[in-house]
């Protein structure tokens, strides 16, 4: 299918807490194959976006489409089995459970477990460290390894769309590349990514597109490149 077929759509969602306006008519669009960034301060409402899209919040006015369906009323495992996959802030790792526990708890919606299998020797494939360490406590890993089984546990659903929310948050320098790749490798393999990053160099980098949230709005958008040298870009998020 044509990278122009738009996959995910926002459509004006406005959400509240409170008083408070949250997100505040926010539009964008994911086309199929592209990997698009959504860079913005610290609050400015990114995370909130994923989680309106993956279900966990609901948007009080607006719309929200995927692959043409409207899923801004549908509940979080449903939009899981829809095809999209929420990796999300700090990860979200269960100290006590081991690397394999969480990569079966990420196949959740699926039936086959034989196709299940399949897929984490896939993951043990892309993160070597994890089979190594396939019968450790996640939380002994360190936050490196971690960030890699909470990729893992997100891939096992087989999604069309993945959404990283802060990927390389508290990460070392080496990490943090290390993940970029990770996930530029994902969408070369065919899934559609929607990426929230603080580190604007990171996501701009990675990115075909990107948004700019402002307190809870939409103030710039259009082609990576063409953000990277906008200078209230430069000045606000690439520290020129």
């Amino acid at each position: 299918m044509s990278r122009t077929q738009t996959m995910l759509s926002l459509h004006n969602v406005t959400l509240h807490r409170g008083l408070t306006r949250v997100l505040d008519d926010v539009s964008l669009d994911v086309h199929r194959g592209e990997l698009v960034a959504l860079i913005g301060a610290n609050g400015a409402g990114k995370t909130t976006v994923l989680r309106t899209i993956s279900g966990l919040l609901s948007p009080g006015k607006g719309s929200i489409t995927f692959e043409g369906r409207a899923i801004q009323s549908a509940a979080p495992d449903e939009i899981v089995r829809m095809g999209i996959a929420h990796c999300p802030e700090e990860r979200k790792i269960w100290p006590q459970m081991s690397v394999e526990e969480h990569l079966e708890l990420g196949a959740f919606v699926r039936r086959n477990g034989e196709d299940v299998r399949v897929d984490i020797g896939r993951v043990f494939d892309t993160f070597p460290v994890l089979r190594e360490r396939r019968d450790q406590l996640a939380g002994t890993l360190s936050g490196g390894q971690q960030q890699m089984l909470a990729i893992g546990r997100a891939l096992m659903s087989r999604p069309r769309l993945m959404l990283f929310d802060e990927p390389s948050l508290g990460l070392a320098p080496i990490m943090v590349e290390t993940i970029g790749r990770m996930i530029a490798r994902i969408r070369e393999q065919g899934t559609t990514v929607l990426l929230v990053e603080q580190n604007a160099s990171l996501a701009l980098r990675l990115a075909d597109r990107a948004y700019v949230l402002e307190t809870g709005r939409v103030t710039l958008s259009g082609p990576a490149k063409e953000l990277v040298a906008h200078p209230e870009v430069h000045r606000a998020y690439l520290g020129g």
